[in-house]
């Protein structure tokens, strides 16, 4: 069995996406998986071995449509069984249907998916993330993994200390999306949690680069460990996380890494919705502010961007400590 998964997005989408690929993996132990996602994700392949290849496809560059037939190409080439995507877009059944695939799932976006695909199922953003993707191959395999896994192994804890990351992504930024507190809220959280005499490290990944230079700056009298740069790629990151006892993070692909590490975890939230963005663990406590804004959670809900009061991420340090320290 060759399996064709394709999911495009960020490097979250794809831990978030894990569990649907596991799940096939142990229905057919045998099958070769393939995953077509964007350039900017490909580091997913270092945390897990149920991808055997990856193909890359810049789907968010200059030639977006050469690429999607660089897919089809592709696709074809590799004579695959089965083929499955997630998207909401109606193309998205007119591109399998164009592989060639015989088997092809996907969402259902309308009469044109179910004429072209082999099954279709409801598209639910309103639950976990990882549930709606796993939702595609409810008509394959009766195998349910809920939380993504990742070839890391359990680490021992450094004891009485607490991972900071604060995961700014540039791409958001850019685009006027903030999901993160400030450097100098990140910092205060750092100089409380040293008062208390917490072993406090910082990390980060390339985007958090101007913030965590700030956050240092600022912290010139606080007693912590800088780990800014020491962490290589997405799998040094993540025996990281697994040796902190608690992480403080932002919505952003750390967190998702701290799921499948089972770290006690607190998570900032402010514009997004924590409900479709974390499980219902325990061991996963979203921190938030006490505004009242009427639309709350609003982004990708109400709006593409965030608003410029950005009430939401008015969450003070003392407020964050207080929560991780109980």
């Amino acid at each position: 069995m060759k399996i064709l998964a394709v999911n495009f997005g960020g490097i979250g989408d794809e831990i978030f996406f894990l569990p649907t690929l596991i799940s096939l993996k142990k229905e057919f132990p045998d099958s070769k998986i393939t995953l077509a996602l964007e350039p900017r994700s490909k580091s997913v392949k270092d945390l897990t071995d149920v991808i055997d290849d990856l193909f890359l496809i810049d789907i968010k560059g200059k030639n977006k449509y050469i690429e999607l037939l660089k897919l089809i190409f592709l696709a074809r080439k590799g004579k695959f069984d089965m083929v499955i995507s997630s998207g909401g877009n109606k193309f998205i059944s007119i591109l399998l249907w164009l592989t060639g695939i015989r088997k092809r799932y996907g969402y259902d976006t309308g009469k044109l998916s179910q004429i072209l695909l082999s099954g279709v199922v409801k598209l639910n953003k309103n639950q976990y993330a990882c549930d709606m993707y796993h939702d595609l191959i409810t008509l394959i395999t009766d195998k349910k993994t809920f939380l993504p896994e990742i070839n890391v192994e359990h680490q021992e804890k450094i004891p009485n200390s607490i991972l900071i990351h604060p995961g700014v992504s540039k791409m958001s930024v850019q685009k006027g999306m903030v999901k993160t507190i400030s450097a100098d809220v990140w910092a205060k959280v750092i100089e409380l949690l040293s008062q208390r005499g917490k072993t406090v490290i910082l990390a980060g990944g390339p985007d958090d680069d101007e913030c965590i230079k700030k956050i240092v700056k600022l912290t010139a009298n606080s007693k912590f460990e800088n780990y800014y740069g020491k962490t290589k790629s997405l799998k040094d990151l993540a025996v990281l996380i697994g040796k902190a006892e608690k992480f403080i993070c932002s919505d952003s692909a750390p967190l998702h890494v701290a799921v499948a590490m089972k770290t006690l975890t607190y998570p900032i939230f402010g514009p997004t919705d924590d409900k479709k963005l974390i499980p219902q663990a325990d061991f996963i406590i979203p921190i938030k502010s006490k505004d009242n804004c009427p639309i709350k959670p609003c982004l990708w809900e109400h709006r593409q961007t965030t608003c410029e009061s950005l009430d939401c991420l008015k969450i003070t340090a003392e407020d964050i400590v207080e929560t991780v320290c109980r």
